[in-house]
């Protein structure tokens, strides 16, 4: 049983992770302060520093990257593919370099497994990037050719939350029909038939339930009317959408233990908005049950919202009668990781091919 080691960079930490086969041997959050970053005028241009300050940690811990049998790294915004563990290849290396899906800084994920990789001459692979789109060619009209949906949600801990609950269910992942809703501070909720997500919203730029820090779906007019009233610049725009809406924009917190508390101080407003939202995640799951066809197994909370147990009853109340509920709280992105790369290593799946997903779309 071979050790992995898995790497899962965010905005000013990266989550680092030894293995050997499902077994965590090693964790570590390694932080990288505002101060350390402003130098770097993109994120790419972290790549040396962070890989860096990795390896300084992995080497205080006593670990042998020459020894690790496979690398396995969080991936980023690259082009619409199937769900999946990806073997890294070129292309999708120039597409992070290049920025194609835009900058973030679960691009670095690729970037640094491939470097490990060729280094030590051993795989290197990616799982369920938030790119992954399996959705049905009728889910993607919004109502204007201008602007088709795009499948961009939480895919990794949706699916591996997924797999999880079948095997509660009994049953393999591929033969179920789940609703799977992600409870952080973006909210996703997808349709998962026959382990492919034909139908999610867009949880990263506007589509959906609000969330702690995002607006979700707003009313587009009025949307429209306020962006051209001189009241606000695009990049103002933007990150009133992501970042500053929802919870954030109503109650200047996007902290939940901080809602929690106003409510238990008897906040009246605190208490309707924190409702609010639950009703709009219920809608959501509603909605996703219809493409489903009201054929549910059961329908999965997951994130880290969930392990507040009011916000989860709030969603049962409106949800218990669509089929069964399993709470599976937080989300383990880096156990997530190593299962889809041992899945391959032990010969239950095959590694894709990102080239050849993107020749035949």
């Amino acid at each position: 049983m071979g050790k992995i080691f898995a790497v899962n960079p965010g905005s000013t930490s990266t989550k680092v992770a030894l293995f050997e086969g499902d077994k965590k041997m090693f964790a570590n959050n390694v932080a990288h302060s505002i101060e350390d970053l402003k130098p770097f005028k993109t994120i790419n241009d972290q790549f040396d520093f962070r890989r860096q300050a990795i390896e300084k940690v992995v080497i205080q811990a006593g670990i042998d990257l020459s020894q690790v049998s496979a690398f396995v790294g969080r991936g980023g915004l690259l082009r619409p593919i199937a769900g999946g563990t990806y073997e890294i290849d070129d292309l999708m290396l120039d597409d992070l370099r290049n920025m194609i899906g835009g900058e973030h800084a679960s691009n670095l994920g690729a970037l640094l497994a491939s470097f490990w990789g060729k280094l030590y001459d051993r795989p290197a692979f990616i799982v369920d990037p938030v790119v992954v789109d399996e959705m049905e060619e009728i889910a993607r009209f919004s109502g204007h050719p201008l602007f088709p949906r795009k499948s961009i949600f939480h895919a990794l801990n949706q699916k591996s939350v997924a797999r999880a609950a079948a095997e509660q269910l009994g049953k393999p992942y591929e033969e179920l029909y789940l609703i799977v809703a992600h409870l952080g501070g973006g909210i996703s909720v997808g349709a998962h038939r026959c382990g492919r997500v034909i139908d999610v919203n867009n949880a990263l730029d506007g589509e959906g339930p609000f969330s702690p820090e995002r607006t979700g779906s707003l009313p587009v007019g009025d949307l429209v009317r306020y962006c051209f009233s001189g009241q606000a610049e695009l990049q103002q725009v933007l990150k009133m959408i992501k970042g500053q809406g929802g919870i954030a924009a109503y109650l200047g917190t996007n902290d939940m233990r901080d809602i929690l508390q106003l409510i238990s101080q008897g906040d009246v407003r605190a208490e309707l908005i924190y409702q609010a939202m639950a009703y709009q995640i219920s809608k959501q799951i509603g909605e996703m049950a219809v493409c489903l066809k009201g054929k549910v197994n059961a329908i999965i909370l997951t994130g880290g919202i969930t392990y507040d147990k009011l916000i989860v009853k709030l969603i049962s109340n409106y949800i218990a009668f669509l089929g069964p509920i399993i709470v599976i709280p937080g989300e383990e992105e880096m156990q997530a990781l190593v299962a889809g790369a041992l899945r391959v290593l032990n010969g239950m799946e095959q590694a894709k091919n990102y080239t050849k997903q993107i020749q035949r779309s």
